[in-house]
């Protein structure tokens, strides 16, 4: 888990957002290096929502276990991270 404070109500919503998306990378950035092996990689599309909007590419775009990857991969590794996100999609 990390060390992530959750910010004071009065937080300037565009910083929490912003903050919101970084843990969301450095989740990712604990799978990546097997995306990566495997000649794939994702970028982050949105944030929004408790819902992680992710975009596939290289090897994973075409794969057939493009969704397993996503949910026991990206998913998994998101969610630990950041508890409060509630789901991850593809496109």
């Amino acid at each position: 888990m990390s060390d992530w404070v959750m910010p004071h109500a009065g937080a300037d919503p565009a910083a929490m957002s912003r903050a919101l998306h970084e843990r969301v990378e450095a989740a990712i950035e604990r799978v990546r290096p097997a995306l990566l092996a495997d000649g794939g990689n994702c970028e982050i599309l949105d944030v929004r929502d408790g819902v992680v909007t992710l975009k596939l590419i290289g090897a994973c775009g075409s794969c057939p276990m493009s969704q397993m990857t996503l949910r026991h991969g990206l998913e998994r590794a998101i969610r630990e991270e950041v508890p409060e996100i509630t789901r991850v999609e593809a496109v």
